[in-house]
């Protein structure tokens, strides 16, 4: 990395608003001074019905940044959706410069940083982004993601992670989505770890059933369970929690589950790096 370390942000789903970066580069300043430059693209502050502009221009705003040989890397700004309406336009584009950064986000950052990984890119992670900072506590996660972007923190990865075998981690509902796709990366011999939000306990055990019927999933060293927070009240009751489905279905599959992951959309979620830690 060089002297100054620069962080790119850009929004390739929903959008944020000026005030939020507004406080993350207050924070950012007053956390590292000079040593660090965060720089929102003005995409980021785009509106075009659900999305931070266009296909287009969020794109474009992505392909520029990681592209750009000025930024050690590129953070995503939030989750929402957007993310595979461009996957396919960008991924082509990237030059020598993209590969040499470090990307982190989660939720539908998720779809890029499949495609990321498949591709070969290094140094990728599943972890805080700067939307985080609206959550209660959410300064803490901020906090985290910068550390590990600007000093490779190691105390703010998911503890389980330790080198013996390559790790992954997704939200469950946008791997489920990525199965079958070209953006499916190969996760052979991994430790993959799933989080998810907001569904009800029917949909997740759909998700787990799709996800691990798939032969490449199948080939993973184990599936790690991560919170499913905000899971909506079911009328019948599913009578079965989410460790009970997963159980299930890593019986079913004979996918080994290795427990618990401390990751999840909240503000204790940990960082796991792509590959080995």
């Amino acid at each position: 990395m060089s002297e100054t370390i620069r962080i790119g942000v850009v929004a390739p789903g929903r959008g944020i608003d000026a005030a939020l970066a507004a406080d993350i580069k207050a924070l950012v300043a007053g956390a590292y001074g000079p040593r660090v430059e965060i720089y929102f693209h003005p995409q980021c502050f785009l509106k075009a019905g659900h999305f931070a502009g266009p296909d287009e221009a969020r794109a474009a705003a992505f392909v520029e940044i990681a592209n750009d040989p000025r930024f050690d890397a590129l953070w995503f700004a939030r989750g929402g959706y957007g993310s595979c309406r461009i996957a396919h336009q960008v991924l082509h584009k990237l030059n020598d410069s993209a590969r040499r950064k470090t990307y982190l986000g989660y939720s539908d950052a998720g779809t890029l940083l499949a495609g990321l990984y498949k591709q070969g890119f290094p140094n990728l992670a599943h972890g805080p982004m700067p939307i985080d900072i609206v959550r209660d506590g959410g300064i803490v996660a901020v906090k985290r993601g910068l550390g590990f972007l600007v000093d490779q923190h190691r105390h703010d990865i998911e503890p389980s992670v330790v080198g013996a075998a390559p790790n992954v981690a997704f939200n469950l509902t946008i791997l489920a989505n990525l199965i079958g796709t070209p953006l499916q990366p190969d996760l052979s011999g991994h430790v993959l770890m799933i989080e998810e939000v907001g569904e009800y306990m029917y949909r997740i055990d759909r998700a787990l059933c799709h996800v691990s019927s798939n032969e490449g999933i199948r080939r993973i060293a184990g599936l790690k369970l991560g919170r499913c927070s905000d899971v909506p009240v079911n009328d019948p009751d599913f009578g079965m929690n989410e460790e009970d489905v997963a159980k299930h279905w890593c019986a079913v599959s004979g996918i080994a589950y290795l427990g618990r992951a401390d990751i999840g959309h909240d503000v204790a979620n940990k960082i796991v790096p792509f590959g080995r830690g």
